[in-house]
């Protein structure tokens, strides 16, 4: 009797284990896909322009609705001067919430994705991390802002009252080329999502998509990109909290995640052969897919931060992060905006409030991706379309509207 309790108290753990494991299997639905996207679109083409054109037209007509609202009824008297610095009175949290809004590019949401699909989960730390140490310390450069160039517009301004017209004329072209650079990721990252999830025409959406942000900067100057910031901002963690839920609450659960990351790491180019195969022919290609163990990670694991790709991706991310920041008058912008009790406030409040956004993200949509086994392909990632296969699997076509 005691020998056959022990052998079902034995034999519990392992049908657990199996009935928990099951479910990171690449799910039925793509079985013999070659890529998880492939020819085909989860929305309609049309759905592409309602929301590129819908999402500009709201946020230009809402925030140059606040601004008049702020003039008429706060008296506030719209002067140039207020049009470029929204009258140097910009407080805590709108100041925090502008810094998330700004560093939050494309990237954040898609690539970081791209490099937890890649190394695991050490890819978010190092993209995270690497992109914050940046802003905490541009908080210390803001309160010298304040401080000695209090009624300063551009940093090409001060650069010109301190150094003279040839730093002037470097600072201009490098701060030109960072707004080039800034702005074409921007834009071909939104352009590219909505593309491979609508089909709209990729060059199209790229035209299209900054003309709402031109409206509303227009209309009401700064104050209103700050406004749109902070719309931004709320819209970016609600879809946050909502992926992060579902993927390790509702849908699965952080055990599921890590047995299946585990099992990942332990295919052999065999097992990966006859997972991506259709009709009794593999189309598996080492690299192609994120199955089997991590190229220099310890142990070929997803769950390691001793990884080499993600330590060299953290050492170009953190260096090449300096000039895109230091270098973009948009963070200059914000400092010379922000009151002065409230500068350095809202760069270091900002600064760890967005770290949150590509770390959970990536740690909830990208794992989940390799946990799951979706045929997510190399260029799929490489393109930042992790996070849209992942939303759009697990939601349908309100994940790819969210994403």
């Amino acid at each position: 009797a005691f020998g056959a309790l022990s052998c079902r108290c034995t034999a519990l753990p392992s049908r657990a284990r199996i009935s928990t494991t099951s479910k990171m299997v690449m799910p039925w639905e793509y079985r013999g896909q070659k890529s998880f996207f492939g020819d085909t679109t989860p929305l309609p083409e049309w759905s592409g322009y309602a929301i590129v054109l819908g999402f500009g037209a709201f946020f230009s007509l809402f925030t140059t609705a606040l601004v008049y609202i702020d003039k008429v009824y706060n008296k506030t008297e719209h002067t140039s001067e207020f049009f470029n610095t929204a009258g140097r009175t910009v407080k805590t949290g709108l100041t925090a919430s502008v810094i998330v809004s700004q560093w939050t590019w494309a990237a954040t949401l898609l690539q970081s994705s791209n490099v937890a699909w890649k190394y695991g989960v050490s890819g978010p730390f190092w993209y995270a991390s690497g992109a914050t140490i940046q802003v905490l310390l541009f908080g210390i450069l803001a309160i010298e802002v304040k401080r000695r160039a209090r009624t300063a517009h551009t940093v090409c301004e001060m650069v010109l009252a301190r150094w003279g017209k040839a730093a002037h004329l470097s600072f201009i072209f490098f701060c030109f080329l960072t707004n080039i650079i800034v702005t074409s990721m921007l834009l071909l990252g939104g352009a590219a999502t909505v593309n491979a999830l609508t089909g709209m025409d990729i060059n199209l959406a790229s035209f299209l998509i900054p003309w709402g942000v031109i409206l509303y900067t227009a209309a009401g100057g700064l104050k209103a990109t700050f406004l749109a910031s902070y719309i931004h901002t709320a819209i970016i963690f609600i879809v946050l909290v909502i992926c992060v839920y579902t993927v390790y609450v509702k849908e699965s659960s952080t055990d599921q995640i890590y047995m299946g990351l585990q099992m990942v790491k332990d295919y052999s180019s065999a097992e990966c052969e006859r997972i991506f195969s259709a009709g009794g022919k593999s189309f598996y290609e080492a690299g192609k897919y994120s199955c089997g163990p991590v190229p220099d990670n310890r142990e070929g694991s997803y769950l390691t931060m001793l990884s080499g790709g993600g330590l060299k991706f953290g050492i170009i991310n953190i260096v090449g992060n300096f000039g895109t920041v230091f270098v973009d008058q948009s963070y200059w912008q914000s400092a010379i905006a922000a009151k002065p009790t409230s500068t350095h406030k809202g760069y270091l409040l900002g600064g760890l409030v967005w770290f949150t956004i590509p770390f959970a993200l990536a740690t909830s949509l990208g794992l989940a991706g390799v946990a799951m086994q979706l045929p997510i392909t190399a260029a799929e990632a490489g393109s930042g379309l992790v996070p849209p296969a992942v939303a759009t699997h697990l939601f349908g076509s309100a994940g790819s509207i969210m994403m």
